[in-house]
């Protein structure tokens, strides 16, 4: 092991082990035929030495975007390529290797998942043909990854993202999983990369880099875009808890799963703390006062929201799944009522 070059080595929480994992080399001898995109695809800086992100389209993935809706990013160490997230399709996260290989040769060695959602993985596929990088994600990514959604997502995606998405598409799993936290070294920089859910889905996790004190937050927060709750998996009162616990962070940078990087990091995290707050407001007053789903929506004042992208795709199924979340707890309530009594 002393002999193998740029070494990175990974603490675990919780345990007193410490791994340590050499990193990885393209091997790939030839390139796989993934179909080219088209969109506008660039690196941007974060105005951070080093920090750079891939910032995604507004919208549901399509053939206009070519399934880039999403956000992902990586940092350059003298030790190496740490990424987060790998985007929707396997063309696009050959895109990213292509646009990393711009600036710099240094070897991907690691990709930190933030969670497995179709629009976020479907690009480790590239980064798993076309390098030997350890792929990072919470332990709790296996009740996503063997769920019926995960395969029913995937057939969707094969039909409103051919040819980008297609018979040879497949899901990546993690080589490494962790629990609560863990902490990763590369040259001078530090990454804490801990478990913010569930709240968003079961493996929510998060990535703050130092020096710089940028936050990667996949999608637990989504900056200016009307965030997506219509899943079984979202937990929105976690979702708030989360949100209050990055807050204490104090991000200097935020880089979250949709929208717009954030040199004002703490207005990003309140936007999507507040529509959260806003929707549960709302559905839980109607559920205390017995009035039907699509009452209490037509009364709603969604004013503030109508305008951002995603609202005529997400926020009316949103809503209801929130509903239906305010019902559950109204009978996890009278159940422990009942089952108080003497």
């Amino acid at each position: 092991m002393t002999q193998i070059k740029n070494t990175l080595t990974i603490f675990l929480i919780g345990t007193s082990m410490a791994l340590t994992i050499a990193s990885r080399t393209v091997v790939a001898a030839s390139t796989p035929n993934y179909p080219d995109i088209s969109v506008p695809f660039s690196a941007e800086s974060v105005n951070i030495p080093n920090v750079y992100y891939f910032p995604g389209q507004s919208g549901v993935p399509d053939q206009y975007n070519e399934g880039f809706t999403s956000n992902a990013g990586f940092v350059v160490t003298n030790k190496g390529v740490i990424v987060f997230d790998a985007l929707g399709t396997p063309s696009l996260g050959a895109a990213m290797l292509r646009e990393i290989r711009k600036i710099t040769d240094q070897p991907v060695t690691h990709i930190v998942v933030s969670h497995y959602h179709a629009d976020h993985i479907y690009g480790l596929q590239a980064f798993r043909d076309l390098t030997n990088a350890e792929i990072i994600a919470q332990g709790s990514t296996s009740l996503y990854i063997n769920s019926p959604d995960a395969a029913e997502r995937l057939r969707q995606r094969k039909k409103s993202l051919a040819p980008w998405v297609d018979d040879g598409t497949r899901v990546i799993l993690p080589d490494l999983t962790f629990k609560d936290e863990m902490f990763l070294t590369s040259g001078n920089y530090r990454f804490s990369i801990f478990h913010a859910g569930p709240a968003h889905a079961p493996g929510d996790s998060m990535m703050m880099v130092e020096p710089g004190n940028v936050l990667f937050s996949g999608d637990i927060i989504q900056n200016g875009r009307v965030p997506f709750l219509n899943s079984p998996q979202v937990d929105t009162g976690k979702w708030m808890q989360a949100i209050e616990k990055v807050k204490k962070l104090r991000p200097v940078v935020l880089i979250p799963g949709h929208g717009g990087a954030s040199q004002h990091a703490m207005d990003a995290l309140n936007f999507t703390y507040d529509y959260l707050s806003f929707v549960r407001d709302r559905m839980k007053s109607a559920v205390d006062n017995w009035i039907p789903f699509e009452d209490a929506y037509q009364q709603t004042d969604w004013s503030r929201y109508e305008a951002l992208p995603a609202f005529e795709a997400s926020n009316k199924a949103n809503a209801y799944r929130v509903y239906l979340e305010m019902e559950q707890a109204v009978l996890d309530l009278a159940n422990t009522h009942l089952t108080q009594k003497p």
